[in-house]
């Protein structure tokens, strides 16, 4: 009847054969938006050999159907099956959905059905098929436990069960697959249980991986019978107990991977047996003792041994190692001084020591092979000279010195290195001068000598650094004038000069900062005036003149900076303040300079005496006509004042005061605040003020123009259109109702509201660092180190997470972006703007369908723009996007990216390019492993199916995991201690923002 119905069907191929007609029923049965079997419809052949994904033997039999990355929907074909010499077939990355019938395919080899949104249990009917050798079904929603079935393979080679949701334990009948080479079980979330010692009976196992299965107990010794393994990875468990010494007879093993476990005990001397091992990673542990001397005589290419608790000292034999080029010991306890041929002998790319009690001087070879490009020794106990032979190691990126007891000058040509983007010399007793052959190193964006003895004047070949972004010489002994090619550093954001003996006077060529953010010249020797054109700095928010010569009245221009640091003390200043800068608050940014006056009680001093004394006579001439004048006024004013005081009490009592936290400031405070001069930005509902209150606290106040009539400019915003006066008001309610009554704190704090007929008034918690997308596009988003950027996520995460599980009922934002998320004085993360947030109905329906979209180009859920229908996984499509964005540091939407959006491009560029070319060149190369597993969550977040996408909860624990796993490293990371992957927290502290 099948075979009829394609007749009747398609009358124009009956000459196809039988095999093509299968294929025909095929297509019939899947959903092909994008053509991807436009070729399945051939008059030409008798055969569908030529078709799209079809391959055939000598016979034009078909042998092999590859569809994979089609972009097909539906359930799996059965009648596929019923090809005869069908022995390869893959659907990979579709949306084919259960149910799974495979039951006929009895001649498939190799079946790869990864990728899709197949349910349920795995079928046992697998086992089955007598001639299978690879199954792949990583990558979908399979429930429950690895069938019992699975125990009769007898030709599988290759079982990849990756990234389901497979409940049960892991069985020990994987142990009777005798014939298996790669057993793949990582990423799903088995209950706890330990490794089965039966899988030491998989002899012919190359690669082991089993990754995050919640893994508990010991590591079995009956791994150590696994003669032929390649690969194993144990990492991201909670196995204890010690490493086995049993490892030692894996022969064939290359890489071993057991970091983010409770591992304990030494490093056993049996893994010096392991002559084809090129990495061990054993970080992230609590493993004792030093390295085995036996360890490093093997082709070790990278050791990582990071966060452990190794003691001793460092072996000499560690370089002997011949292939050895990733070096990570940090957070250790090791002493003594680095083998003393470290990189004679092998190409050494990366090495990171630091934070450990290394003493004396670095060894002289570190880059005899002219490879090495990072070299952080931080927080050790390092001394003597630098070798000279480091100031020809033109392949450097990044060197970081800090904290040590180094000495003596610094090599001329350590500072022209070419390719260095960092240098950091923090903390050590270096002296000299900075040479002039520092203008060679043409790719140098943050140099950090604070706290040496540097002397001399900067050079002007300074200048030549176009990519500086950071310059930072505190605490030195640098003398002499500014140089004026200094001034054409236009990436220049932070100039930090503090506590030296400079000269001279501010050039007003300075107004070509325009990036500049920070300005600390503090307890220096410069003289003349404060030039106006530092007014003219439009993102400076730090400016610490103090303790030096500058005289003449402060700059009027000044107040139109918005700076959360002001410090002029100690100068010889004059005048009279700035009227925005005449406030008690600022009372200690002006001390010290006698002939500064103005309206703050202390100042003015002596001169203020002086001159009392001169006009005395004058006051008591004109004492008698004031009591006069005095008198004959009295009344007047005081029938003028209390018409005023009556007006002003009927203007106050219009508004309405709603406070939500416990309140230290009246409504009246913020409404005399609300000048023009205060607004730190504006969008589509009105304006956003900065208000410092007497107390001292700073809030930031929003204030909505309600009723029919449109605003101006404000009023309109690209993102989200035109706003009526009703929308306004819903946006108000909207806000009000959701932020009133929920607290977390990654969720934005609403103080209190106000309302009149005609203005409404949001006060918030003010967030010093602005929004994430400001921030990230802006001159300092380069700047901003991985580890802050992952904070940034995860705590965005976990507010979204408390949206959607933790409120009843639950709340969709409905308009997540990189600008609705705000970053406080910390880098911590908040989620803002409930605007257009919408609630869960209590029975669990999300909200009915909407009659405008809202949200954001380049953010909004493909299922939204055309169903305006609105849930949660439309706010979790949203952040997948930030996350890309955080990632790439690239706009949703941008001309750079052509006519694709955010998510398109990086698609299309993993799969044409790579990784390489998707992560922000600014992030430090050596976390490209967690990076690319945070890209891979956005991916997973932005998946066009919205039953793909995880849920928040799931995405937060996944983020945990990536990032340190259990709680207590979590905290240990948040608190500034290391781990590996947020080590740039307290090892790479220059790349923190």
């Amino acid at each position: 009847m099948h075979l009829l119905f394609l007749f009747l069907l398609f009358p124009t191929v009956f000459s196809l054969n039988q095999e093509g007609l299968i294929l025909q029923q095929v297509k019939l049965s899947l959903e092909d938006p994008d053509s991807s079997l436009s070729t399945w419809n051939s008059q030409d052949d008798a055969s569908p050999c030529r078709w799209h994904g079809v391959s055939c033997d000598k016979n034009s039999s078909v042998t092999s159907v590859d569809l994979s990355n089609a972009n097909l929907a539906g359930p799996f074909p059965s009648a596929i099956c019923r090809l005869p010499n069908l022995s390869h077939l893959s659907f990979s990355n579709n949306s084919i959905t259960s149910p799974l019938d495979i039951r006929a395919c009895k001649s498939l080899e190799t079946l790869d059905l990864s990728q899709n949104l197949l349910t349920g249990e795995i079928p046992r009917t697998f086992a089955d098929l007598p001639s299978l050798t690879s199954l792949d079904l990583s990558g979908n929603n399979f429930s429950g436990d690895i069938p019992a079935s699975f125990a009769n393979f007898e030709k599988l080679e290759i079982l990849s069960l990756i990234n389901n949701l497979l409940d049960g334990a892991i069985p020990p009948l994987l142990g009777n697959i005798t014939s298996l080479k790669m057993l793949n079980l990582s990423y799903n979330p088995f209950p706890p249980g330990r490794i089965p010692p039966e899988l030491g009976n998989l002899t012919n196992l190359e690669v082991l991986w089993l990754t995050e299965c919640n893994l508990i107990g010991e590591i079995p010794d009956s791994l150590g019978r696994l003669t032929r393994l390649v690969n194993l990875d144990l990492s991201f468990n909670n196995l204890a107990g010690p490493i086995p010494r049993s490892l030692g007879a894996l022969t064939s093993v290359v890489q071993i991977e057991l970091y983010n476990n409770s591992l304990t005990g030494a490093i056993p001397v049996e893994l010096g047996n392991l002559k084809s091992l090129r990495l061990l990673d054993a970080s992230m542990n609590r493993l004792t003792g030093s390295i085995p001397d036996e360890l490093c005589r093997v082709a070790l290419e990278s050791l990582n041994l990071y966060e452990n608790d190794l003691e001793g000292e460092l072996p000499e034999s560690i370089a002997l190692s011949p292939n050895l080029y990733d070096l990570r010991i940090f957070g250790n306890r090791l002493s003594g001084e680095l083998p003393r041929d470290l990189g004679v002998n092998s190409p050494l790319r990366w090495i990171d020591v630091s934070d450990n009690g290394f003493s004396r001087e670095l060894p002289a070879g570190l880059c005899a092979r002219g490879e090495l490009e990072e070299l952080l020794v931080i927080r050790n106990s390092f001394s003597g000279v630098l070798p000279e032979g480091l100031g020809d190691c033109r392949s450097l990126t990044r060197v970081r010195l800090a904290y040590n007891r180094f000495s003596g000058r610094v090599p001329a040509g350590f500072w022209g290195l070419p390719r260095v983007s960092l240098l950091e010399l923090v903390n050590n007793s270096f002296s000299g001068e900075v040479e002039k052959t520092i203008g060679g190193a043409s790719n140098l964006s943050m140099m950090v000598l604070t706290n040496n003895e540097f002397t001399g004047s900067l050079p002007e070949e300074i200048g030549g650094l176009e990519k500086l972004n950071e310059l930072s010489a505190g605490g030195n002994k640098l003398s002499g004038p500014l140089p004026d090619s200094l001034m054409s550093l236009l990436e220049l954001g932070t100039l930090d000069l503090h506590g030296n003996r400079f000269t001279g006077e501010l050039s007003p060529k300075i107004k070509s900062w325009k990036k500049l953010n920070e300005l600390n010249l503090a307890d220096n020797e410069f003289s003349g005036k404060i030039p106006d054109e530092i007014g003219s700095l439009s993102v400076l928010n730090y400016l610490d003149l103090s303790g030096n010569l500058f005289s003449g009245e402060i700059p009027v221009s000044l107040q139109g900076l918005k700076l959360n640091q002001l410090n002029l003390s100690n100068n010889r200043l004059t005048g009279n303040l700035p009227p925005s800068l005449a406030k008690e608050m600022y009372k200690n940014s002006f001390l010290g300079n006698p002939g500064l006056c103005g309206d703050i009680k202390g100042l003015c001093g002596s001169a203020d005496e002086a001159k009392s004394k001169g006009y005395a006579w004058l006051l008591r001439s004109i004492f008698v006509l004031a009591v006069m004048v005095f008198v004959a006024g009295l009344a007047w004013f005081y029938f003028k004042y209390m018409a005023f005081k009556k007006a002003r009490a009927v203007e106050r009592s219009k508004w309405t005061l709603m406070s939500f936290h416990k309140l230290g400031f009246s409504e009246h405070e913020i409404l005399e605040s609300l000048d023009e001069e205060n607004v730190v930005g504006s969008g589509a509902s009105g304006k956003v003020y900065k208000v410092v209150l007497t107390s001292g606290e700073t809030v930031a106040v929003k204030r909505i123009w309600t009723g029919s009539v449109k605003e101006t400019e404000d009023d309109t915003d690209p993102e989200k259109g035109e706003r009526s006066g009703s929308v306004q008001d819903e946006a108000f309610e909207a806000e009000v109702d959701t932020l009133g009554k929920i607290r977390h704190k990654n969720i934005v704090k609403l103080w209190c509201c106000c309302t009149t007929r005609d203005c409404k008034l949001l006060v918030y918690e003010y967030m010093p660092n602005g929004s994430l997308g400001d921030l990230l596009h802006s001159s300092k988003g380069g700047t901003l180190g991985w580890e802050t950027r992952f904070k940034i996520i995860l705590d965005a995460a976990e507010g979204l997470s408390y949206l959607h599980h933790d409120c009843v009922p639950a709340i969709v934002h409905r308009d997540v972006k990189s600008n609705n998320i705000l970053i406080d004085g910390d880098y911590g993360a908040k989620v803002a703007d409930f605007g257009v947030a919408k609630v869960v109905d209590l029975t669990g329906k999300a909200p009915k369908s909407m009659s405008v979209i809202a949200g954001s180009c380049g953010y909004i859920a493909p299922e939204y723009a055309y169903t305006l229908r609105v849930n949660e996984k439309s706010d979790i499509y949203s952040f997948g996007v930030v996350i890309l964005e955080i990632v790439t540091r690239k706009r949703p939407v941008d001309p750079e990216l052509g006519e694709k959006d955010l998510v398109k491009w990086v698609c299309s560029t993993l799969d044409q390019k790579g990784v390489e070319h998707v992560i922000d060149p600014k992030l430090d190369s050596c976390y490209k492993d967690e990076i690319s597993k945070i890209l891979n969550v956005g991916l997973l977040c932005t998946s066009p199916l919205p039953i793909n996408r995880p849920s928040m909860r799931r995405v937060v624990k996944m983020l945990e995991q990536i990032g340190g796993g259990d709680e207590e490293s979590l905290n240990k990371t948040r608190s500034g201690k290391l781990t590996p992957y947020y080590y740039e927290e307290t090892s790479d502290q220059g790349s923190v923002a």
